[in-house]
């Protein structure tokens, strides 16, 4: 049975309120450069011959130990603690609702303090816990302005662009909510484990088009992939896009982390209808990008996302193009099989003629994983993810559970 947890008891309340998001006029430190971190402080009145060392504390402290509250930077002076209350903040974005489903998934919709004129936004954001590894699946923009058809998130149109901060609170909170952050109880000695963390893996793979929000996406997977920071190896960062061709090639040259193809057809046709930026950048396009990303190789090859629709791209027929369509590319195809929604208009493809898919690529020198379907109880699966603050209907609710139970006890 699938948990949500009562965030409005008084206690819960009281732990999330201490690090919602305070007042408008602070400035957010979590998603700076090091240099824009120096240039606010100068800002403020911050010595110049203090600036680098009060960078390497804050950074230290933000993103190696996980404080929320400048109060707990033991090694900062209180006086230096006061004027950084006064100006900044480094706050966690509200938790609305945290949902555990049975297979021990995590979801959560976070929801982020107004920018300008506009109104608070919310996301939903997915820890998925595998043997040796936790990956989580992180949003980059509220809604999507892709309307893939067979995706619940694009049914939600685009409200804004996620910033980096928030993209990066994102790793924050959730490693808050683990407990995979150091005690700060010492100044001194964190270490940045080599193994046993809790979140390992992060995959650009939730809410919109990353993409479509580059410079944002870019600085916070830097800033995730830094070593003296989260420090999570850019081997274990995966972008998934569904073909926004110009960024694929800035990706690889100015990031550099995995890449991931949300393909899903391979016929230009068909993948018009899936996936309707294909009309931008056709497949011929598409798969000139992806033989051009730098560095690719077996032991870094790009992987191609494959929802499978049940008479719609599943055929034996579909497999066979699909591996000529791949050919000379490193790559691994990821099987998905499709994650019901309320409303709609697909099935998932019968497990065996999945697994007949997936023999006849591995047949073919592919690596074609089936993935397992994951938090499907608590629509955290892939393509399921939408923020609307009004939450499923009880009949909708009923309705997801019939679908599940009836067309995919099998997986």
């Amino acid at each position: 049975m699938a948990l949500t947890l009562d965030l409005k008891d008084e206690s819960t309340r009281a732990a999330l309120d201490a690090r919602a998001a305070p007042r408008p006029e602070l400035r957010e430190l979590i998603g700076l450069s090091r240099s824009e971190m120096a240039n606010a402080l100068a800002d403020v009145g911050v010595p110049a011959k203090q600036q680098r060392m009060r960078v390497s504390q804050l950074w230290n402290w933000i993103y190696v130990r996980g404080v929320s509250d400048f109060d707990d930077m033991l090694n900062i002076s209180k006086e230096m603690r006061e004027l950084l209350k006064r100006h900044f903040t480094i706050a966690r974005p509200e938790i609305v609702e945290e949902q555990i489903s049975t297979d021990g998934t995590r979801k959560w919709l976070m929801r982020f303090p107004p920018r300008g004129a506009g109104r608070p936004v919310e996301v939903e954001t997915v820890y998925i816990p595998e043997e040796g590894r936790g990956t989580l699946c992180v949003s980059s923009q509220v809604g999507c302005t892709l309307t893939c058809s067979f995706c619940h998130t694009g049914t939600q149109k685009l409200v804004r662009n996620l910033t980096t901060g928030e993209i990066l609170a994102q790793i924050l909170l959730a490693r808050d909510r683990l407990g995979d952050f150091p005690d700060t109880e010492t100044a001194e000695g964190a270490m940045v484990p080599a193994d046993g963390r809790k979140v390992s893996n992060i995959v650009m793979m939730g809410m919109g088009e990353p993409l479509y929000n580059f410079e944002n996406v870019k600085l916070a997977l830097l800033i995730a992939s830094d070593g003296d920071g989260l420090s999570i190896s850019k081997r274990r960062i995966t972008l998934s896009t569904s073909g926004v061709v110009p960024e694929i090639y800035r990706t690889g040259d100015e990031i550099g982390v995995m890449l991931a193809i949300s393909l899903h057809a391979v016929r230009d046709e068909l993948r018009d209808e899936l996936v309707p930026i294909n009309k931008k950048y056709p497949l011929e396009t598409l798969m000139q990008a992806c033989r051009d990303y730098p560095g690719l190789s077996n032991a870094k090859r790009i992987t191609f996302e494959y929802v499978m629709l049940k008479g719609v791209n599943d055929s034996l027929a579909d497999a066979k193009d699909l591996v000529r369509l791949l050919k000379g590319i490193p790559a691994k195809i990821n099987l998905i099989p499709f994650n019901p929604w309320p409303g709609s208009a697909y099935e998932c493809s019968d497990w065996e003629q999945i697994e007949k898919f997936a023999d006849f690529v591995n047949q073919a020198g592919y690596a074609s994983p089936i993935r397992t379907p994951r938090g499907r109880d608590i629509l955290a699966a892939c393509g399921q993810l939408k923020s609307e603050s009004e939450r499923l209907k009880k009949s909708e609710r009923m309705a997801l559970e019939s679908m599940m139970i009836a067309g995919h006890g099998a997986d």
